[in-house]
């Protein structure tokens, strides 16, 4: 069972992944998008909304945009929102404060993200100089084909970051939770606030504009409500 449900989220992760910067591009590779997806495929999409709300804010002000490579929050939300549902179910584990375990070892573990994605980007810049050279010769189907495995280049990325998340999961969660949860009881409504809190700091010092701290507080806002009525 816990099988299927790996490959599930792998499957959300590949397709969020490419979403990431490599296709489509229509926004589902956002936490607050992928978790709930990943959660909902699960048969649990409230833990998805929980996770993906949690994650949203941290990396906001962090984009993959240009030369830019933040740590993936895409797959940290999938990959927290797979072991909150399926690992909880083995464990016999649920609740806020084992969905904040789960994020808490996730979230370093998304570093990994950064490394996968400079390989793909590399290795897509040494096939864009491949394919000028194939332009010039006239070779149509090589560039077509170039193209092709930048994609898939980008999708083994994404893959390879949540996999390295999971097995970090996998590893680490049975071990640390006997430990870690009777703390986190007293302390995860804290938790909850807090990571939200560290992401609204880091946007609020990136914005220069007065405008633009009306429409974040109200998106705040409404992120919050959507976190109270969860």
């Amino acid at each position: 069972m816990i099988v299927t449900e790996l490959a599930i989220g792998a499957g959300v992760a590949l397709v969020c992944g490419l979403d990431r910067v490599a296709a489509l591009q229509v926004m589902i590779s956002r936490p607050i998008v992928a978790a709930p997806l990943a959660g909902w495929l699960l048969g649990d999409v409230g833990i998805g909304l929980e996770i993906g709300l949690m994650v949203e804010l941290l990396w906001l002000a962090r984009l993959p945009v240009g030369a830019a490579i933040p740590p993936d929050d895409t797959q940290v939300a999938i990959a927290g929102t797979v072991l909150a549902v399926s690992l909880g179910q083995v464990l016999g584990q649920s609740g806020l404060e084992y969905q904040l375990l789960c994020l808490l070892i996730t979230i370093p573990l998304g570093k990994f993200g950064q490394f996968f994605d400079r390989f793909a980007r590399q290795y897509n810049g040494r096939n864009l100089a491949l394919s000028d050279s194939y332009l010039e010769a006239g070779q149509f189907r090589a560039i077509e084909q170039a193209h092709r495995m930048g994609i898939c280049c980008f999708a083994l990325a994404s893959l390879g970051t949540y996999f390295v998340i999971i097995c970090g999961g996998l590893l680490m969660i049975p071990l640390l939770a006997p430990l870690l949860l009777p703390s986190l009881e007293a302390t995860a409504q804290w938790l909850r606030i807090a990571l939200p809190l560290v992401g609204i700091a880091v946007i609020l010092g990136t914005i220069n504009v007065s405008r633009s701290l009306t429409l974040f507080g109200a998106s705040f806002g409404m992120a919050f409500l959507l976190m109270w009525l969860v």
